[in-house]
């Protein structure tokens, strides 16, 4: 059996990754593939309690090491327990955010750099690295209104994960930043797709760069 395939989906909150995972899910089981989604901070039972603990606004003082490395221990997991297990049996993993989450969100926002966090990479995630990394950019403004909305439409319902959405503009624009610099150094893995879109047109260049990738 041939080793599976790995995409990830990274962006701001708020720049429409998830919804686009889920389609790109469908249009792949349509097409015959075994899929198996997950997402990170979470998808075990692990790492869903290191997710509850990282983006509850109320876990206060956290130190930026101490959040890089409950980054890492969630991930390390994951590999461990989905990831690594589904690309073994052949599957196509859709992973909402990854290691560039943590090199835009704490190397660039926490100001901790992308060294310490390519070298954790190596370190304990085996440098295991997505085959396609998916990275939506739609309108800095726009993308950061849609995030806070969301995330106070879903406190109302008792879903508090607005912990990282009370830092100020200039974090988000050096996670913004950070994340095109992410896209310039690896033109082979990272396709960017910038821009107010539909859904459905952004779907369609997703799919054109499984295309691409999957000879499908």
């Amino acid at each position: 059996m041939s080793r599976g395939f790995f995409v990830t989906f990274e962006g701001l909150d708020g720049s429409g990754k998830s919804t686009q995972l889920r389609k790109l899910a469908q249009w792949l089981e349509a097409q015959g593939k075994h899929v198996t989604i997950t997402r990170q901070p979470g998808g075990t039972r692990i790492g869903d309690r290191i997710r509850a603990l990282l983006l509850d606004s109320g876990t206060e003082n956290v130190a930026p090491r101490t959040e890089l490395g409950l980054m890492f221990s969630d991930r390390a997991q994951g590999i461990a327990e989905i990831i690594e297990p589904a690309l073994e049996r052949g599957d196509v993993v859709l992973c909402d955010r990854y290691t560039d989450s943590t090199e835009a969100y704490q190397g660039g926002g926490r100001q901790l750099g992308s060294e310490i966090v390519l070298q954790l990479h190596a370190d304990l995630c085996q440098n295991l690295w997505p085959d396609l990394t998916i990275l939506l950019l739609p309108d800095f403004e726009r993308s950061l209104e849609r995030a806070r909305n969301r995330n106070a439409r879903n406190a109302r319902t008792g879903q508090d994960e607005n912990r990282f959405e009370s830092e100020d503009e200039r974090f988000y624009r050096r996670v913004y930043d950070t994340y095109r610099a992410i896209a310039a150094r690896e033109p082979g893995r990272v396709v960017m797709i910038e821009g107010d879109e539909g859904i459905e047109e952004v779907h369609r260049r997703v799919v054109d760069a499984v295309r691409a990738r999957l000879g499908i």
